[in-house]
């Protein structure tokens, strides 16, 4: 059954035929019948990817044309449509002076006929087959609107060349890059060498903008637009910017699910009332399951697995079978000793005897035995014959007996009291920041170990001392050693004074006290503390023959002028420590060979010096001033008093219950003190509440050699022979009733050992939260 395909040509308005340009309408007629064989030629012979869109045809006439077509769209014969044939009749009542242009029309209608049949043969021979297609009407597309406006197809990217996806360089030895929707070729655009791309690169403003179309060749200037769509899209956000990510949840759907009956029908009254039967059957089933008559699929299943896998059989009956003791009502068996393993073999495996380290660790823990891996060390023998008597073996059979002996015979309910009750609980270490937790920097330049560090009150130098006999001078920012001042013996201590108006160093070393200007900073500064220091101020008051004995001031010689020495304080035994005041005109020195003369006052205004004790109450080991109020810490080796130095009286005394004290640090606010000892301890003390510890802390694996406050936040830190530097949090509250909240932060452990030393001091910069630690292994690290 054939159908039709009616294509309909649209075109201009025709214009009154003439029999003088007949012929010339002839040509036109001719070359848009050339143009519509084209468009209705075999698909496969089109080189343009047009399948899928609608076609448009325009024409000079208005005429419409009709084909016969098979199933397969293969042309077969035109047919002359009922317009035409009107126009036919009406063209045969005409006066006998227009046959001569119907004749000619007739004509031209049989040479199209002719043309189209020559045109459409050709790919029926070509392997059409037999079967008719139905006709389809073409309409035309509105050019106005873009092909896929009111689609969701993906294929919208380019419409404007239609050769589809496939390589452009195929057209790389061609004019044209493509065709249109006309069938035109698209010219590629011209192309500029180097020089003209990078002269336009120059003068063009919009260049970094503009971006090459890969399918026409042109440049297209991307708005701003499309560059703010691109910036989205680079840095993963959503492309559209009126997309709200975080806008509220609207539940369209309900997460509950409901029951949806099947049918509406009423239940039978016989499904509300039990069976009889069914709750017998249902009670003799439950009694079987009691009484282990009858077992559930998954017990038989159980046992089945257990009779398939290996058995085992037991030596001792007692291991199966509970021991019969008479008079004892559920009694329980005797504690067994642990099963020998690899390590208790005469000839052990080469893993598990010890190598050096180990066998070094494993004798290091002999005064704590428990914490050992193994009670023993493993040995190897080439036979059993040489394996010695066990030396510990008589011990060992009396520890098994006093188990046997001492173990429980009765069972009693015992309390369930989980670990994590017992802690404490402590804020995280996140909420407590600032602090630090990384080392930053190491300032290199000592050759022995560093005993003390000391900080400018600003925050920008650093002074240390060294058993090296020399006290360097760095910048704190940059690690560089600015000056080195060297001494004629060992520097115990170094003590910057807190007073910002000068700029003075404290350095104790052998029996001298030095009063150094590092000459640093402003030099303002720095000439005003020469003038201070310079001249020494007239005494009123006559010095007693037991302070005169004890130190002596002087101005430093020439050769010490130079280095920056300016005032040195001889005392007559070797100073351990040197502290200042808070308000930079006093400081105080400690000998511990001094005996009742041991810790003396300085005064810098008036270069006089105090002994404040007339008896020895102990080896006074380290002193300090109140931050606030007028007194006095001395600390011996197991007690710390506290004096008034108005009033000249005790005011308290500290039990710190450890054998020997190693130093102290006191709160900015001054109720708080904290104690390091050598027996691996740190004391906190409440000033306000008991003579007694607050809280002991057993952070250190190791006797504890420094602890320090820090002056405005929460924080201090303790340094160890362990090489660690632990920071910790100790919030003070202004509450008195709230105790301070005291949380370990961090492990700061990056020291090297030497000779059984690991850090030395610790000291914290007076306004960042970073602590600055010394070592043995001749270097200052700073944690930040």
């Amino acid at each position: 059954m054939t159908k039709k395909l009616a294509l309909k040509r649209k075109g201009k308005e025709s214009e009154p035929i003439n029999k003088v340009v007949a012929s010339s309408e002839a040509s036109e007629n001719e070359e848009e019948e050339e143009d519509l064989l084209q468009a209705v030629k075999d698909p496969g012979e089109d080189s343009t990817d047009d399948e899928g869109i609608d076609q448009e045809y325009h024409s000079d006439s208005s005429e419409e044309l009709q084909f016969e077509s098979d199933e397969e769209g293969n042309y077969l014969g035109r047919k002359q449509s009922s317009s035409a044939e009107e126009d036919e009749e009406s063209s045969d009542e005409d006066d006998d002076g227009e046959e001569e242009s119907s004749d000619e029309e007739e004509v031209e209608d049989e040479e199209k006929d002719s043309k189209l049949k020559q045109s459409d043969d050709k790919p029926s021979s070509s392997g059409a087959a037999s079967k008719k297609a139905p006709t389809t009407e073409l309409s035309k597309r509105d050019t106005s609107k873009p092909e896929y406006q009111d689609s969701d197809t993906s294929d919208e990217e380019d419409i404007r060349n239609t050769v589809g996806n496939i390589p452009m360089h195929w057209y790389d030895e061609y004019k044209h890059i493509g065709y249109d929707w006309d069938a035109k070729k698209i010219i590629k655009p011209p192309q500029g060498d180097q020089i003209d791309e990078f002269l336009r690169k120059i003068e063009d403003p919009d260049f970094w903008r503009t971006v090459k179309d890969p399918l026409t060749g042109q440049d297209v200037r991307l708005t701003d637009e499309d560059i703010a769509l691109i910036k989205r899209i680079v840095s993963g956000r959503i492309p559209n910017k009126d997309h709200e990510e975080y806008e509220p949840w609207i539940e369209w759907f309900t997460s509950e699910v409901e029951k949806m009956p099947i049918k509406n029908v009423p239940d039978h009254k016989r499904s509300f009332l039990p069976s009889v039967s069914e709750k017998k059957r249902v009670s003799r089933m439950v009694h079987a399951l009691k009484m282990g008559w009858m077992k559930t699929t998954e017990e038989v299943e159980r046992e089945k697995q257990a009779k398939r896998g290996p058995k085992f059989y037991m030596l001792w009956e007692t291991d199966t079978s509970r021991e019969h003791m008479r008079r004892i009502h559920d009694p329980v068996s005797a504690p067994k000793r642990d099963l020998p393993g690899h390590a208790e073999s005469y000839n052990p495996p080469p893993e598990y005897l010890f190598d050096a380290k180990e066998t070094k660790e494993w004798l290091k823990l002999k005064d704590e035995p428990h914490k050992r891996k193994l009670h023993f060390m493993p040995q190897k023998f080439k036979s059993l014959r040489e394996v010695p008597a066990y030396s510990r073996y008589l011990r060992e059979r009396f520890l098994r007996c006093l188990d046997l002996y001492l173990c429980p015979r009765a069972k009693r309910v015992k309390l369930n009291i989980d670990a994590e009750y017992l802690i404490p609980k402590l804020p995280s270490p996140r909420d407590l920041q600032p602090f630090p937790t990384v080392e930053s920097m190491v300032y290199r330049g000592h050759t022995d170990l560093v005993r003390s560090v000391s900080v400018e009150p600003k925050g920008e130098y650093l002074v240390s001392g060294s058993d090296d006999k020399t006290v360097k001078i760095w910048e704190i920012a940059t690690g560089r050693c600015i000056r080195t001042i060297e001494t004629d013996e060992v520097v115990r201590c170094v003590a910057w004074c807190p007073n910002p108006k000068l700029s003075i160093i404290a350095v104790a070393t052998g029996n001298r006290l030095l009063l150094v200007n590092p000459k640093v900073g402003d030099k303002v500064l720095v000439k005003k503390t020469d003038d201070l220091l310079a001249e020494a101020p007239s005494q009123d008051v006559i010095e007693s023959e037991r302070i005169k004995t004890a130190v002596q001031w002087s101005n430093a010689e020439a050769d010490e002028q130079e280095k920056g020495v300016r005032v040195v304080i001889t005392h007559f035994k070797p100073i351990r420590q040197v502290t200042w005041h808070g308000r930079g005109d006093y400081l105080a020195t400690v000998m511990p060979e001094g005996a009742n003369r041991s810790a003396l006052i300085h005064q810098l205004s008036k270069r006089r010096s105090q002994i404040p004790f007339s008896k020895s109450k102990g080896l006074i080991q380290f002193v300090l001033f109140h931050p606030v109020k007028p007194c006095f810490f001395v600390a011996t080796q197991h007690n710390i008093r506290i004096y008034d130095l108005v009033k000249q009286e005790l005011v308290k005394k500290l039990l710190t219950n450890s054998k020997w004290i190693s130093g102290m640090s006191i709160h900015p606010k001054g109720d708080n003190l904290l104690v390091s000892t050598y027996d691996k301890k740190m004391l906190w003390f409440d000033l306000d509440l008991s003579t007694k510890p607050y809280q002991t802390m057993r952070l250190h694996r190791n006797a504890v050699r420094s602890v320090a406050f820090h002056l405005r936040y929460p924080l201090f830190a303790s340094g160890s022979d362990d090489q660690a530097v632990i920071v910790s949090h100790g919030m003070v509250y202004n509450d008195l009733l709230q105790n301070p909240l005291i949380v370990p932060l961090k492990k700061l452990q990056t020291h090297e050992k030497r000779d059984e030393f690991g850090v030395l001091d610790v000291n914290w910069h007076p306004v960042q939260p970073w602590v600055f630690s010394t070592g043995a292994d001749s270097t200052i690290r700073l944690y930040t």
